[in-house]
């Protein structure tokens, strides 16, 4: 780990020294972002902000890394660049989004009872340059945050104006190309904010293209000002892609494929997002309201292939889900006075409708379908209410009071089984409601400190299918149902420190708690239950100091220890649960027209199944940006810098390549891309 750190800073300080001499005398900027203080405004030290100004500058391989400005987050990815991203928060491996709220202008981006796994958060659809901030809450204190909440949430807000209209284009390694165009057009008495997106990536893999064929648009009406608006957004995305599937140790220690190998080049998938929402917000002395109203048509296919040969005719498969959501998000706050003491209230209402024509899981070779496991129409839908109480009892205490009521309702009809004598047996109708509450104490010493403790529930949904699930849909063997809603239970003390308006930093000591850790597999259209309940706790430090006008350093370090109740197969550890997580930055400004920042992400150790354990992983990102003239704009990024060879993602299970006599527990992995260069050219109309 030091020869990384080291290897890290000395190409930093010799990027910064090169340009700094090129370019000659410095000039006075001003940096933005996470220096913002949040002294008197959060309740807990693991909340923060991200501005435009703090995305604008950092490398991104996939749209959905920028979840990575959460501290101690850190997106993977296992598969093509068409799927999302796999997470990991706070000793979870949240596979695609459990147990993680993500929302976009208040649209939910955790699909439920999803084809390929529960909350599966796709970020595909996002485009980062019309990301005006993202708001994270980790932990399970706020009572405006509900299903998924376990270990946080995020919100995005796209931006709702811009300063210039521009065009950008890319072009990299492995046939990669991005056209991207934004900008601002006055239209009757607002505006509208516009982007248009397309990019295509073949990627480093040696037999198999990626053949990523990516489009995004993005339309934003708005009208009105900070007292009073209005918004209606249009959201459209489609992707097509092949995927580059995790693989077998053993393959490339046998020298079947190199770690750039696949052993099915035939899997991949589609994917397409449309979003229509409304959002109307009323700001006055003492009150606030905003309304947000959307509905979302998804699609998805998705063929994949983790075991391979354990059947004789292959074990690819399909999953696929097609739904429409609809939902409102109302939240009313006002504030008054009670025993002569400032209050606030904050009133809230959530609903959400998934209507899913189909979501099923079917055999498939070279993407032909041979067969059924099961397929289903799914209606689900949530109503909630919420309340949360800000008294402030002097001048340094304040407490903040959340409940919240949450009611699913779950309806099942099967359309298809391998066994087609479970077809009455797994569809049904279940529902089940859950009371959460949370409490936080903030104590603020002055404007520079500030003390957190909370404590609060949250809860993530699972699969419907699982709730109403009696027999296996393959073998007809019977099975037990799931509970519909399961809850966790946090604790938090932190610190947070605004020491000048250039160090600001945070700690935090957490603890999570889970019953009995219940998911739908949607690999195997069964339920796994774990039967033992888990805890997990962990400290977070995060640290931001702007050395002068120039030079800026952000260091986040996140400790896990995650164990289950009961040992499981002679074993406590948690599979997929990331011990330590650092991500570090240097931005260096050289005067108004060049800049550099500078990215180490690392995670160490951890265990996987079986009592097996994953190397650590190192990555180091660079962006460089020039601006030529007040039109024009270049932009450099050195993707895996290093070339590091480390593994993104490792898991233990059983598989069998064509020639083995039986399935071989082993790892599979995803290897990092070799070091990929990619330029980009802006120009401003």
């Amino acid at each position: 780990m030091e020869k990384f750190l080291c290897r890290w800073c000395l190409v930093s300080a010799a990027v910064s020294t090169n340009l700094a001499m090129a370019h000659g005398s410095l000039e006075e900027v001003t940096v933005t972002g996470r220096q913002a203080n949040l002294i008197g405004e959060a309740i807990s030290a693991s909340e923060g902000r991200v501005s435009q100004d703090d995305l604008a500058v950092r490398p991104l391989l996939r749209a959905g890394e920028i979840l990575e400005v959460v501290p101690g987050m850190v997106a993977t990815q296992h598969s093509g660049s068409g799927k999302a991203n796999q997470y990991f928060l706070r000793g979870f491996n949240l596979d695609h989004g459990t147990d993680f709220a993500t929302k976009i202008d208040a649209m939910p981006v955790n699909m439920r009872s999803h084809g390929h796994g529960q909350g599966y958060t796709d970020l595909n659809f996002i485009i980062p340059e019309l990301v005006s901030e993202i708001t994270y809450k980790k932990g399970s204190y706020y009572a405006d945050v509900g299903d998924f909440s376990g270990t946080g949430s995020a919100h995005i807000t796209s931006a709702s104006d811009l300063n210039t209209s521009e065009i950008n284009i890319g072009l990299g390694e492995d046939s990669f190309g991005r056209i991207l165009v934004t900008g601002k057009l006055p239209v009757g008495s607002g505006r509208l904010i516009y982007g248009v997106e397309h990019q295509t990536y073949d990627g480093p893999w040696e037999d198999i293209s990626e053949d990523i064929d990516k489009t995004n648009i993005w339309l934003k009406q708005v009208w009105g000002d900070k007292t009073e608006q209005f918004h209606l957004t249009l959201m459209a995305y489609d992707n097509d892609w092949n995927s580059a599937d995790q693989i077998p140790e053993r393959a490339v220690r046998q020298g079947l494929i190199s770690d750039l190998g696949s052993i099915d080049d035939s899997v991949g998938g589609s994917s397409s997002r449309y979003s229509l929402s409304a959002h109307w917000q009323r700001q006055s002395a003492v009150s606030q309201i905003k309304a947000s109203l959307y509905a979302i048509q998804y699609d998805m296919d998705l063929w994949s292939n983790f075991s391979y040969f354990t059947n004789p005719e292959g074990d690819q498969f399909q999953q696929i889900d097609e739904r429409t959501i609809y939902g409102w998000d109302i939240a009313y706050t006002r504030g008054s006075k009670w025993f002569d003491r400032p209050v606030s209230n904050l009133f809230g209402t959530q609903f959400r409708l998934d209507d899913i024509d189909e979501v099923g899981l079917l055999s498939s070779r070279e993407r032909r379908r041979t067969g059924v496991s099961r397929m289903d129409a799914v209606e689900q839908y949530s109503a909630s209410l919420y309340w949360e109480n800000t008294l402030q009892w002097n001048d340094h205490l304040r407490s903040v009071l959340g409940v919240r009521y949450d009611y699913h309702d779950f309806d099942v009809t099967t359309l298809a089984a391998a066994d087609p004598r479970t077809l009455p047996l797994n569809e049904g109708t279940e529902s089940d409601d859950i009371v959460t509450a949370s409490l936080s104490l903030v104590y603020t010493f002055d404007d520079s400190y500030e003390t957190y403790v909370s404590i609060g529930q949250g809860f993530h949904s699972n699969d419907a299918r699982g709730t109403t699930i009696s027999a296996d849909p393959n073998s007809g063997e019977p099975l037990d149902t799931v509970d519909a809603l399961v809850d966790t239970l946090g604790y938090e003390f932190g610190v947070r420190a605004f020491l000048t308006d250039k160090l600001n930093a945070s700690i935090a000591l957490w603890r999570l708690e889970i019953d009995s850790e219940l998911l739908f597999v949607g690999d195997e259209g069964t339920t796994e239950d774990t039967g033992v309940g888990s805890r997990r706790k962990g400290v977070e430090l995060t640290t931001y100091y702007q050395f002068n006008d120039h030079w800026t350093l952000d260091i986040e370090y996140a400790y896990t220890d995650a164990r289950l109740d009961e040992e499981l197969e002679g074993y406590d550890d948690i599979p997929g649960a990331l011990e330590s997580v650092l991500s570090a930055g240097i931005h260096t400004k050289i005067n108004d027209r060049f800049y550099s920042h500078l990215r180490l992400r690392h995670f160490g150790e951890y265990p996987l199944e079986g009592g097996q354990t994953a190397d650590s992983s190192t990555l180091v990102n660079l962006r460089l940006g020039y601006e030529v003239h007040d039109k024009v704009k270049l932009t450099l990024d050195i993707l895996n810098l290093l070339d590091s060879d480390d593994q993104d993602i490792n898991y233990f299970y059983e598989s069998q390549l064509q020639g083995e006599a039986e399935p071989v527990a082993d790892k599979h992995f995803h290897v990092f891309e070799p070091i990929r260069v990619r330029m980009y050219l802006g120009y401003v109309f």
